[in-house]
């Protein structure tokens, strides 16, 4: 569906995205993560049409985002962080200005009365867009970009200005839309990115470091597969208990965390996965086990490791991959650069 191929952007000597490579097929949602100023809204702004490339090749479902950007855009339903609304006119009335602007070919109000009630908007649909709260300007911008049942929704931030109930609803949203749509998702609320997304795609200074599953990211990142139980039991009973299990490497007391229970450190051989096994010897002992969690390190922790690495070459090296060459467009660049700062 996306097919980005030596992505590259230039702001006149600044390269502020460099040699960009990934595919996105139908049905995935990606999370799209960058720190800012890392390159990631260039390449939204890019996959969108509403900037042109300086070098390589976008195509959205195999129509080039250049050559026939008409046929392209048609595709894509697109969500900025700020949403793009008229305030004066009324939510129908704004929908139905996008819809006109967009050439839908589908019954009007059918289908944004569909949208509506999808977004849970229809009861405003007569009210000022000025007058609706943040929260439901955000839910007015998400319908504009459904308008169309485009195969690509590309969606920067879509949950900034909800309450905590919206913001599930809208997750919730993502992923049923996500059953027929590719969807593009950044938001630097990284517990969502990981609660909806499969798959992410990290920038950093213009490039992409990482583009996996975020458990293969973080089994990459940290050889620690440990899990702590807390566990109602006799302390010294449980630790030699929980070192007879088959896979245990080690056992450690982390303690009393409340009344009557106990955390324990348990770290496997290997890679082997021991959480039945553990909860088999709990439960023949006659003792509850409370919480059983792995000891792996979150996207967010993952996300940190990775953009805080001074360069391109050791956040490579910290997923175990070999650095790739500069490229040419990269190296002239620093060439222009340095004749700039001699002159």
């Amino acid at each position: 569906m996306v097919e980005v191929k030596n992505l590259t952007k230039k702001y006149g000597t600044h390269l502020a995205v460099s040699d960009v490579n990934f595919n996105i097929q139908k049905g995935e949602i990606i999370g799209f993560l960058g720190p800012n100023g890392a390159g990631k809204s260039t390449i939204m702004n890019i996959l969108t049409g509403y900037l042109s490339l300086t070098s390589g090749e976008v195509k959205i479902d195999g129509f080039d985002i250049m050559e026939n950007p008409e046929e392209a855009k048609k595709r894509i339903g697109y969500l900025p962080e700020i949403p793009p609304l008229y305030i004066d006119m009324k939510v129908r009335e704004y929908l139905n200005f996008i819809f006109d602007l967009k050439k839908v070919k589908f019954p009007k109000k059918a289908h944004i009365d569909e949208i509506m009630k999808l977004i849970k908007i229809d009861h405003v649909a007569n009210r000022l867009i000025k007058n609706l709260s943040k929260g439901y300007r955000q839910r007015v911008g998400f319908a504009q970009a459904l308008i169309g049942n485009p195969d690509i929704l590309i969606l920067d931030e879509p949950t900034v200005g909800l309450d905590p109930k919206q913001i599930i609803e809208i997750r919730n949203l993502i992923s049923r839309l996500g059953k027929n749509h590719t969807i593009i998702l950044s938001s630097h609320i990284l517990s969502e990115i990981q609660a909806v997304c499969k798959r992410v795609i990290i920038i950093n200074k213009g490039r992409i470091i990482a583009d996996d599953l975020p458990e293969t990211l973080s089994d990459k990142l940290s050889n620690d597969h440990a899990l702590v139980a807390r566990i109602e039991c006799n302390e010294s009973d449980m630790l030699e208990a929980l070192k007879t299990v088959q896979g245990v490497k080690s056992v450690m007391s982390m303690g009393c965390k409340e009344g009557g229970t106990f955390d324990f450190l348990i770290e496997p051989e290997d890679n082997t996965d021991i959480r039945k096994a553990v909860f088999e010897r709990v439960v023949s002992r006659g003792k509850s086990i409370l919480s059983l969690n792995s000891n792996k390190l979150s996207l967010e922790q993952v996300f940190l490791r990775l953009t805080e690495a001074e360069t391109y070459e050791e956040s490579r090296k910290l997923l175990g991959y070999d650095a790739e060459p500069e490229t040419e467009i990269e190296i002239q660049a620093e060439i222009e650069v340095e004749e700039e700062e001699n002159e």
